[in-house]
């Protein structure tokens, strides 16, 4: 019985990650993103060309040019001239 309950909760977490929204900067300047996730606020920098991994339990992101978007998981953004495209 404790086997399969810590195969479960191993499961869980190796799952949780792969949910996980991610940002790619396709402009030339590092892109900062202001990150709200269960009452907490960070700001995530993004440098040119680089991908990051965020939000494994949904969030909302407030780009650099304003706009705000919701994530649940599992969305790929592409920044590009400062607007995000979700896919």
């Amino acid at each position: 019985m404790k086997r399969t309950i810590v195969m479960l909760l191993v499961s869980a977490g190796m799952a949780a990650p792969a949910m996980a929204a991610s940002v790619t900067n396709k402009d030339a300047d590092t892109q900062v993103l202001v990150i709200v996730e269960g009452g907490s606020r960070m700001e995530i920098a993004v440098e040119p060309g680089a991908t990051q991994t965020i939000c494994p339990a949904g969030c909302f992101v407030t780009l650099p040019n304003g706009d705000r978007i919701a994530l649940n998981g599992g969305e790929e953004v592409e920044i590009e001239g400062g607007a995000a495209s979700v896919k």
